[in-house]
């Protein structure tokens, strides 16, 4: 798939199909975080398969993404803010470009996910699985998914100085 296309097309998924995912995709998604970049390369992470996903789903805000997942991935250590959203980026657009719908969950029990997932902190946990609804990226263009992206207009939010 086209990157762009991707990043146009691409929405949260939190209802998924019960529908397992090849080891090969898992891989791929998980390898994706791996190959993000991170502040002087230092790589201040690890990614945990979680399969208590009940658990888990304890401790996010939205418990239902994880519940219903067929992954999921929990991302700890000592990264900054900014290497964890690269490193999720990634992995949320590797899947996409799969055909695999994600979401990231916030942690509202920091202990908790660090207890299920045996790591901290944990950082974010993001849940994927094939969407409920299957979706075509190719349906549209990317300026067609991009126009009905529920987003600012590109004019309030790019400017120069």
């Amino acid at each position: 798939m086209d990157t762009f296309l991707a990043i146009a097309s691409r929405r949260e998924v939190r209802n998924y199909a019960d529908r397992p995912l090849p080891d090969e995709i898992v891989h791929r998604i998980l390898d994706a975080g791996r190959l993000s970049g991170s502040s002087q390369n230092k790589q201040l992470w690890e990614f945990v398969i979680v399969r208590d996903h009940d658990a888990l789903a304890e401790a996010v805000y939205a418990p239902e993404n994880v519940r219903n997942a067929q992954l999921v991935a929990a991302i700890a250590g000592d990264a900054a803010p900014f290497d964890i959203g690269r490193a999720a980026q990634n992995m949320l657009l590797a899947a996409w470009n799969e055909g695999v719908g994600a979401s990231p969950n916030g942690v509202k029990d920091h202990d908790r996910a660090a207890e299920v997932a045996g790591a901290s902190p944990v950082k974010m946990v993001l849940s994927f699985g094939y969407p409920e609804k299957p979706r075509d990226p190719q349906s549209r263009t990317a300026e067609e998914w991009s126009a009905r992206a529920n987003r600012k207009p590109f004019d309030e939010v790019v400017r120069e100085t």
